[in-house]
């Protein structure tokens, strides 16, 4: 049951409560999700409130950010407190902008995103999943029902597709999804380039956030995003199993369609324009 969306005076009373030598210059809302709602608070600390508080939750998701920083090459959030009756989670902002808020180009992205993503994709499904499944969930579900959760979304955006797209998507709505057989690894699960942070000057990745739907899963999965937001050369790259490509394509297909809605629906105009400049690659004309 979703709880009401805590306002600017209860992210102040957490704030001094948990940091009570903390200055509070400002409070804004910069955030709001399809799980979360977050604010900033004085320009730098992140306070994230879960529409579904599930305190066992955010101790699970504490507990793995630390492992996660034992393991990754990049800095990831370090939680400052948590409150957890309402399911919020702060920490101190971390240096650089989301990919996705800068202007890009799918074969301008850079060498050096490609060879920083490369290695920390290397060290995290390198983990022993079973190290991590006290941590995380299994993300398991068959590439028939993404196909068809990807049917559903893209009913509800079609007539936001271009009609030269429209056939291709049909078309691998209606196609035989490739083998699904993997071997299961420790994933982001989410990596889009909302999550990559870069210094906006030199475009080397500052961090990586958001990693609530962190699971054990498909390797592909953390391609997949990557190869739907900046194109076939990045998926190129990272890359060389044939097979773990041919899934990172279809689950990029699948997920566009619901970047999109939730660009529309949110008014979050880098989504949409994301998501259709996507088509391109993704669905040919």
């Amino acid at each position: 049951m979703a709880v009401e969306e805590p306002g600017v005076a209860t992210v102040r009373s957490v704030v001094v409560a948990r940091l009570p030598r903390y200055p509070i210059e400002s409070v804004v809302r910069v955030g709001d999700g399809l799980d979360n709602v977050a604010y900033e608070v004085s320009g730098e600390l992140i306070v994230r409130f879960s529409k579904h508080p599930d305190p066992a939750r955010l101790d699970r998701e504490v507990r793995l950010l630390a492992a996660v920083a034992e393991i990754a090459p990049l800095p990831v959030p370090v939680p400052a407190f948590t409150v957890a009756e309402l399911g919020c989670l702060a920490y101190f902002r971390l240096a650089g902008t989301p990919l996705l808020d800068l202007p890009h180009h799918p074969s301008g992205h850079g060498a050096s995103i490609a060879a920083t993503l490369g290695q920390f994709l290397t060290a995290l499904h390198a983990v022993p999943a079973a190290r991590m499944t006290n941590l995380v969930d299994i993300d398991d579900h068959p590439l028939n029902e993404r196909r068809q959760e990807a049917g559903a979304a893209y009913q509800a955006v079609a007539r936001q597709i271009p009609s030269p797209h429209r056939r291709s998507v049909e078309s691998f709505l209606d196609a035989r999804p490739p083998d699904g057989r993997y071997v299961p690894v420790f994933s982001h699960n989410d990596l889009g380039i909302e999550h990559i942070l870069v210094d906006p000057q030199t475009r080397e990745i500052t961090g990586v956030i958001d990693w609530a739907d962190a699971a054990i899963a498909d390797p592909a999965i953390d391609f997949a995003r990557l190869y739907r937001d900046l194109g076939p050369s990045i998926l190129d790259e990272l890359c060389e199993d044939a097979e773990v490509k041919a899934r990172a394509r279809f689950y990029g297909r699948c997920t566009v369609f619901e970047d999109l809605a939730y660009g529309l629906d949110t008014g979050r105009e880098t989504y949409v324009t994301n998501s259709s400049a996507a088509l391109e690659w993704l669905f040919p004309g």
